[in-house]
Order: C-alpha cells, then structure tokens, then sequence
C-alpha cells in the first residue's frame, strides 16, 4: 500500500453522479420526482392494506412490510444527496456516513429477506392450500418479519462496526452519491482485508442461501402449477405470484448487474450511476408493479379515493 498522510477523519466528500455544473439542476429535478413518486405510490400501497380489511393476510402484511422497507431504503441516500446539491456542498461527515452505511445495509438486507419471505408464502399458498391459513398464521408471519428484520440489524450492525476499526487518510473522496461499503474500504490506510473477507462470507451466507431458497420455491410452484388440469386454475396461480417475480427479477436483476459490472470496470463513477437502478428506480417501481398487477390492490385504492 502507498503511505499516504494519515489523519483522523472527520468528514468524507461525495462526489456525487457528476461534478458538471450543469448537470446539478437535472440531477435534482430528476431524483426529487423518483423520490416523491417512491415515498408517495408506497405510502399509497400502505394506506390502501390498512383500509381494505379483505386485505389483511399474510401476502399483503409482507407487501405492507416492503412498502414501508423501500421508503426508508431510499430516504437513507436520497434526501442528503439533494440537500447536497440545492446547498452546492459535497460534504458529509464521518458520523452521519456512518450512520448512512448503517441504515442504508439494515434496509437494503431487509428488502432482501423480505423477498425471500415473500417466496415462501407463495410457495405455502400454491403447493399446500389446504394449510396455508394453519401454516401462514399470524404469529409465524410476525416471527418472520421479526427474523428478517433481525438479521439485517446484526448484519448492517458488524459491517459498520468493521468500518470503525479503520483508520483512513486524507483522500476522503467517495466517488458515489452515498456512503457505499465499497467505497469507503478503497479509502482506508489501515488493512482491509478482514473487512473485505468478512463482506464477502456475510453477502455468500446471506445473499446465496435466501436467494438459493426463492429458486426452490419458485421450483415447486412452477411444478405444482403445472399439474393443474385446467387452463384457468394455471392462469390464476400464475396470477398470484407473477408481482412478486416482477420486483424479485428486478431487484436481483439490477443488484447483480451493478456489482458484475464494478467488477468487470474500474470505473467508480459508472458503477455509481449503475447503482441508481436498485437504490431509486426498483423502489419507484414497486407500488406499480403490485397496483398493476393485482385486482385487489387497485380495488382497494379506487375504496380509498371515494
């Protein structure tokens, strides 16, 4: 490693998506509208399960659950990248990165789970209908939550306490438009290699295992489905779980798109933009993906519009 002159750090500076001048006022009129069009379609999806009684099982508490997830997801990068731009500052200091890298891996691991949950749940309600209500109770599915929700804590918890071992010099320029793991170890003067072993036995045991779990799922419901006799009982099962392979394909899609293509490119800044379809345009996405493709999401919503 370079010696590079060694300080103690208290504030990073994000670089952003772009340094053009130019290009601020884009930047902020474009995430602003994905930031208000995420926090106000999720926040709709919440209102509407909380209205509609005939919506409260097990599916739709766990939609509630990634609702509400994709809102505090975003709004852990988002906001402070506008305050940057409207206040043309690039700073942010060593204890509110922290704090973002914190809460930016809780959410990010939640949704996650979430999803894997969400897997199972299908799985349950189109393999063993005669026992979802007994299996899918509401005390199982409050356990789940509750695991999904504790995982993410103690994962987002040991990579953060990992980043507070290291010692780190005077380039503190993150070439992201948020506190990215990634980026911060790069800055490090101390040596990362146990926090690099770790990130990458956490995201192999976390990552590969739940998403492991949703292709067995999705195994069994395809082969289940297809031994259904009539075309119409296929069409509705399909029907039921066709939402959740939407943000699952989109999630996973754009997820392993950007850490294959940082990977493949030295290019922090493309990697940086590339993040932006996970962390802002899949949660947009979301409400409109389960509204679209659920009668009775968009029945409920035309119930709490009259």
């Amino acid at each position: 490693m370079k010696p590079r002159n060694q300080t103690r750090v208290s504030e990073f500076i994000l670089l952003g998506l772009s340094e053009e001048a130019h290009m601020q006022p884009l930047l902020f009129g474009l995430f602003l509208s994905m930031y208000l069009i995420t926090f106000s379609g999720n926040v709709l999806i919440i209102l509407t399960i909380i209205m509609a009684s005939y919506l409260h099982t097990p599916m739709y508490f766990f939609i509630f659950s990634l609702s509400f997830t994709d809102i505090c997801f975003t709004s852990t990068t988002v906001p402070k990248m506008l305050m940057n731009i409207q206040m043309q500052s690039k700073v942010i200091t060593y204890e509110d990165c922290i704090t973002q890298l914190y809460f930016f891996l809780l959410f990010a691991g939640l949704d996650h789970f979430l999803l894997t949950v969400m897997a199972y749940d299908r799985f349950v309600a189109i393999c063993h209908p005669l026992h979802y209500t007994v299996i899918m109770n509401p005390k199982f599915c409050s356990l789940l939550l509750l695991a999904s929700l504790l995982l993410s804590v103690l994962e987002s918890l040991l990579h953060s306490l990992m980043v507070l071992r290291l010692s780190f010099c005077t380039e503190l320029e993150i070439s992201h438009f948020f506190c990215e793991l990634n980026q911060i170890l790069k800055l490090a003067c101390s040596d990362t290699y146990l926090n690099d072993s770790i990130m990458y036995f956490v995201a192999g045991l976390l990552g590969i295992i739940p998403f492991t779990g949703i292709l067995f799922s999705y195994c069994k419901i395809v082969s289940s489905i297809l031994r259904i006799s009539s075309a119409e009982g296929k069409s509705r099962a399909f029907s039921t779980c066709g939402s959740h392979l939407s943000v699952i394909s989109l999630f996973y899609g754009t997820s392993f798109g950007v850490y294959l293509s940082s990977a493949a490119t030295p290019n922090s800044r493309a990697s940086a933009i590339a993040s932006v379809m996970y962390t802002v345009v899949t949660p947009m996405l979301n409400p409109f993906i389960y509204s679209f493709r659920n009668k009775d999401i968009k029945q409920g919503i035309r119930k709490l519009f009259n």
